[in-house]
């Protein structure tokens, strides 16, 4: 079991920020690495699956969790994180909460029909060209830019 400490933001109080953990799903095309990327369900925007960290996972395993249960694909997980991106959190009484992610990356070996968000998201495979241009953070249009999946699975 490998355990995660927690991750702060620069000038946030501890109890203010909050860690998320994310996959990166990817699959290897000849024409090149192609991303997954899917509808947020509050905004409609394109973002990775990602969610909170879960009782006696690793996170790199409760990332491939999420990307199961909001895109139902299932693959290889690396243990190694290919970056971290910060983004406010939009919560159900409207407040905003940091969160700082921890991204992995997925090799999708298998999209699944039937999955708990199942038609409440559109799903996209996109070149990494595009990917980039479609998410809004900018620490993760650089991972995304940057990543080879070499380093990784």
């Amino acid at each position: 079991m490998t355990y995660q400490a927690p991750m702060r933001l620069q000038g946030v109080p501890k109890r203010e920020s909050r860690s998320q953990f994310a996959a990166l799903p990817f699959r290897r095309k000849k024409s090149g690495t192609e991303i997954l990327l899917l509808t947020s369900l509050d905004t409609g925007r394109w973002i990775i699956p990602k969610g909170w960290p879960m009782h006696d996972m690793t996170p790199a395993a409760a990332a491939a969790r999420e990307a199961w249960e909001e895109a139902g694909v299932t693959g290889v997980v690396s243990e190694h994180c290919a970056g971290f991106y910060s983004y406010n959190k939009r919560m159900p009484d409207g407040d905003q909460i940091p969160c700082i992610v921890a991204v992995f990356p997925l090799e999708v070996r298998k999209l699944q029909k039937d999955f708990p968000e199942a038609g409440q998201r559109k799903l996209r495979w996109v070149s990494q060209r595009k990917a980039t241009a479609r998410v809004n953070e900018p620490d993760l249009q650089k991972i995304i830019r940057n990543f080879d999946p070499r380093l990784y699975v």
